[in-house]
């Protein structure tokens, strides 16, 4: 993590549209070079963000994703900035349209509900546990590829996760009902969980775990 002054702060987000921001000031910036500045403050004195910065775990996420090959956004380099008590990572921007933001036919929405399922899964498999989980944060890259921004609520293990992990993951999804309703909505939700079946390791026991994420969605 780099300390920046304030000076090189205010040169960098010189002519930056602000695309988020709250009471306590910006949180994301769209540089001039097309690059995002994302800052983060902590909100407690005391806190986990204090020994561990959000900026550097959204840093170190893109790593973890990166070595299992799960596209992401680039970090060109983590700040800390003491003029406004605020860290932040600068990065690029993984390209495409997050699935919130697609506009398809009934065809090509169930043949993404597949995908979206099958890669939801290989997460899972991958040890990735998101907990923002939500279709504002997956994004369809121009090469056809699903990825994942907003990555700083992330955590990555070694092994595949458990059962009961990936059923709060998928509760995360109830939260939003829009996302919800994509999912379900219509008989749409036999896709969704064809395709995480698609995503699970030949031989493993898939329909007790199938069944148990219906029951959680419905």
């Amino acid at each position: 993590m780099q300390v920046i002054d304030h000076n090189t702060y205010e040169a960098l987000r010189a002519g930056a549209q602000v695309l988020e921001a709250d009471g306590s000031g910006d949180k994301v910036l769209r540089l001039t070079d097309g690059c995002m500045l994302k800052l983060f403050r902590r909100k407690r004195l005391l806190s986990s963000a204090l020994f561990y910065p959000y900026a550097q775990r959204f840093a170190n996420n893109t790593r973890a994703l990166q070595q299992r090959d799960i596209p992401c956004p680039r970090i060109i380099a983590v700040y800390r900035i003491p003029s406004i008590a605020r860290d932040a990572v600068y990065y690029s921007p993984l390209a495409g349209e997050t699935i919130r933001q697609l506009q398809l036919a009934k065809t090509e929405a169930d043949a993404l509900r597949v995908r979206l399922g099958s890669f939801i899964a290989q997460l899972h498999e991958k040890g990735v546990y998101f907990r923002s989980l939500h279709f504002g944060n997956v994004v369809l890259t121009p090469e056809n590829t699903l990825g994942l921004i907003d990555i700083a609520d992330l955590s990555c293990q070694t092994a595949p996760l458990s059962q009961s992990k990936r059923l709060r993951n998928f509760s995360h999804l109830r939260r939003y009902p829009e996302d919800r309703q994509w999912l379900l909505g219509d008989d749409a939700g036999q896709a969704f969980f064809d395709g995480y079946r698609q995503g699970l390791p030949a031989g493993s026991q898939q329909a007790p775990l199938i069944k148990r994420l219906r029951q959680l969605l419905d």
